[in-house]
């Protein structure tokens, strides 16, 4: 008999190498706003450094304070993937520290993220790798399972499903599913020229021109509005 929430599942559709190397150089901020602001990982789970992160989701999902499949989702995964972990948002115990993203880093695996701890900070602060958590502790995890691998998981109260394309800089983490991405590169595109063309503005005027903000000011009724400004 099958255990319920004990699943490892390798038949992951990924998306091809080239369009998740579209994003390399675009920003979370800006796809967000592509994607009606709502989509960003919460804020709790902050990247460890400074290295962005690029590449395509190997979801893992463990019980509080354990690893056990995380351990074997190391073996599974791909170069390329990223390991995204749910576990479960507590921080009192790390789930994964130097030895393992060492080791991960050893197979070509992208980046690691987690809703929960790490350990070992300091020196995953100075690694070329990207690891993002939602806390640090010293307390070491247990190792008895159970555990899914594969499956579709909760982080930072977005939904992740494996293949997706994970990007993730200093401001935070976005999921996108790949049956969309193309249409939010064109997107993202547009809004990345209008904010050159913004800035290239700024910098020979010194103007700003926003119409959208005196028109939204006199529609909420300011005290102090001068008619017609």
């Amino acid at each position: 008999m099958k255990t319920i929430g004990c699943v490892i599942n390798q038949d992951i559709p990924r998306p091809e190498k080239q369009l998740v190397e579209q994003f390399k150089d675009i920003q979370v901020a800006n796809l967000g706003d592509c994607m009606s602001r709502t989509a960003a990982f919460s804020q709790t789970i902050r990247p460890m450094n400074k290295v962005k992160l690029l590449g395509t989701a190997f979801t893992v999902k463990v019980p509080q304070g354990d690893n056990l499949m995380l351990h074997k989702a190391m073996d599974l995964a791909q170069p390329g993937d990223i390991l995204v972990i749910d576990a479960g948002g507590m921080t009192d115990r790390a789930i994964f520290g130097e030895i393992m993203v060492s080791y991960c880093i050893s197979r070509g695996i992208a980046g690691m993220i987690v809703d929960g701890s790490i350990r070992d900070s300091e020196l995953l602060s100075e690694m070329e790798f990207p690891v993002y958590a939602k806390g640090v502790s010293p307390n070491g995890p247990y190792k008895n399972g159970p555990g899914e691998i594969g499956t579709i998981i909760s982080v930072g109260g977005q939904v992740v499903r494996p293949g997706d394309i994970i990007i993730g800089d200093g401001d935070g983490i976005i999921a996108i599913d790949p049956a969309v991405a193309e249409e939010l590169l064109e997107q993202v595109k547009k809004i990345v020229e209008k904010e050159d063309a913004i800035l290239e503005t700024i910098k020979k005027s010194g103007t700003y021109e926003r119409p959208w903000m005196d028109e939204k000011i006199k529609e909420i009724g300011c005290d102090g509005c001068i008619e017609g400004k």
